[in-house]
């Protein structure tokens, strides 16, 4: 049988080589097939199958030359099984794929960078959007879905993570999130939603939803949920790429490019953000050379596209605080006052708990630990932050620098028990041995 006679260090390496697989293919994957079948479940049941029986032939067989074709024609071989085994169910996706041929096929989009819009054209080419997987992230912003609906759609099914990660995305028990999930692949079946390009009218009013989700990815990658590392590069990397590609397809949008500043302006200081043992190192006490400095040159070019010509979008705010921050010298250095009246447009912009604990940090730093506590504490009925690990370390860190000490360990306790990660379960039970 396929693995029979296979050391255990051999199947581990088999295993890590398929996760890695997973990780990189999983996305385009899963998009080749929705559009082949026109089905969600059925595309995510048989990627699961290819997956599986991935594991079962590689420990024994090696990793294909092509991993990401060979798991695409198993997965495909499994989806046809199905379909003739349910006559059914091959019916109904006739009838969407009937409905997908009737959809107009929207214009190409102009990606010349000349900001002109969409020109002529029968779609996406290979050039504009390496995979389809974009196409999908579209899809899945569809307006007849509700937009909390819409992400968590797209972070669980294309970004592949788990239903617990995209949970404390949105702050919700993940029994809540699970339910959204299900209602959202119900929707899309219901409303026989086709997978196709928008058309260059609708393309701007699904933009935000799909800005969001790639700020989601790149957020679950920046500070993981859970597991043994506080960062998956992987996942940043890939919102990176993710949101290159959104620029490169609206170069007019400011707001793209104002979260490709934010992601590039944060990830250029992913090395000096864990120690030797991967544990997290504060920001006041990175070595700022070992900052990503070309990394931070493009970022603050795109701040200045994403702050000129009207208003300032909520990505492009987020992006120029961002920019002060790697500006800076040190900590002490830090423009304070201008992060907070940064803050202050950001509230206005997109109100959340989290932007006012973040917000409650910046004003600790320029007027006094008292003051931003007194805020933190303005914000303790709020529920969502309940789940929300960094309102009780924020509480934690300005309660000891005012000498209370007992309130302090009492909070750092608290955000124990809601932190995922072990390095910062880690960093957390030092702070409490201290």
């Amino acid at each position: 049988m396929p693995g029979e006679g296979v050391s255990p260090g051999e199947g581990r390496v088999a295993a890590e080589a398929v996760e890695a697989v997973f990780r990189e293919e999983r996305g385009l994957l899963l998009a080749s097939l929705v559009r082949r079948f026109g089905d969600l479940d059925l595309a995510e049941e048989v990627t699961s199958e290819a997956i599986e029986a991935a594991l079962r032939h590689w420990p024994a067989e090696g990793v294909p030359a092509r991993p990401g074709a060979w798991l695409l024609t198993t997965a495909r071989r499994r989806a046809v099984d199905r379909l003739r085994r349910d006559q059914a169910y091959a019916a109904r996706l006739a009838v969407l794929a009937a409905d997908a041929e009737r959809a107009e096929p929207a214009p190409a989009p102009d990606v010349s960078g000349s900001g002109q819009g969409f020109g002529s054209g029968s779609g996406f080419g290979s050039d504009e959007l390496p995979d389809e997987r974009l196409q999908l992230f579209f899809t899945c912003a569809h307006p007849a879905l509700a937009a909390e609906d819409r992400t968590a759609l797209t972070l669980r099914c294309l970004a592949g993570l788990t239903t617990p990660e995209v949970a404390r995305a949105f702050l919700v028990p993940t029994a809540t999130m699970a339910q959204r999930i299900v209602r959202a692949k119900k929707k899309i079946r219901e409303a026989r939603i086709p997978f196709r390009v928008p058309g260059p009218d609708e393309l701007p009013g699904r933009l935000p939803g799909v800005l969001q989700v790639v700020y989601s990815v790149f957020t679950e990658g920046y500070a993981a949920s859970s597991g043994p590392r506080l960062q998956r590069l992987d996942l940043a990397e890939e919102a990176i790429r993710l949101a290159r590609i959104l620029r490169r397809l609206l170069p007019a949008e400011r707001e793209s490019a104002g979260l490709l500043a934010l992601l590039l302006l944060v990830h250029a200081r992913r090395d000096a953000r864990t120690g030797p043992e991967g544990e997290p190192v504060l920001l006041e006490d990175q070595d700022r050379g070992r900052w990503d400095r070309p990394m931070i040159e493009e970022g603050r070019a795109l701040v200045v596209r994403a702050l000129t010509g009207g208003p300032a979008g909520p990505y492009g705010v987020q992006a120029a605080i961002a920019a002060l921050h790697d500006e800076a010298t040190d900590v002490a250095a830090t423009d304070w006052p201008q992060i907070v009246a940064l803050y202050d447009v950001l509230r206005t912009l997109t109100p959340s708990p989290v932007v006012e604990v973040n917000r409650a940090v910046a004003v600790a730093m320029r007027d006094g630990p008292g003051a931003g506590l007194a805020l933190l504490d303005a914000l303790a009925g709020e529920p969502r932050l309940r789940a929300y690990p960094p309102y009780a370390v924020a509480r934690g860190d300005l309660l000891g620098r005012l000498g209370r000490d007992g309130e302090a360990a009492a909070a750092y306790r608290e955000a124990l028990e809601l932190t995922g990660t072990e390095p910062e379960r880690a960093a957390l039970r030092r702070k409490l041995g201290e």
